[in-house]
């Protein structure tokens, strides 16, 4: 970066180094910021669109169950939290698998 500042400076002509600097800056915010969270974003709505009755998951909220029912047409999932109760959660509060942590106790 020190390197392409130092050039720009040396070629004299402000407008221009301004332009290139600018899109430099942006490309790198692009592959250090922007890409990598979409693709985070990508892997979430995957799994997401994946989870079946009897898989562990956690909430937004921290609430780890275990999916009982799916309504694809509210989007919305029957989480059993504890023997008998049972909660309606968003699909898409839903962030992880509780299957990956190991901190869920059956």
């Amino acid at each position: 970066m020190k390197a392409l500042t130092i050039l720009l400076q040396a070629q004299g002509d402000g407008g221009l180094g301004m332009i290139l600097m600018l899109v430099a800056m942006f490309a790198i915010m692009y592959f250090f910021m922007i890409r990598p969270q979409q693709k985070k974003q990508k892997e979430i709505q995957k799994f997401r669109n994946s989870i079946e009755r009897g898989q562990e998951v956690i909430t937004a909220g921290g609430i780890y169950g275990v999916v009982r029912d799916i309504d694809e047409v509210k989007n919305v999932l029957i989480v059993e939290v504890a023997s008998g109760v049972r909660i309606r959660v968003d699909r898409n509060s839903v962030f992880a698998s509780a299957e990956n942590t190991g901190n869920y106790a059956k």
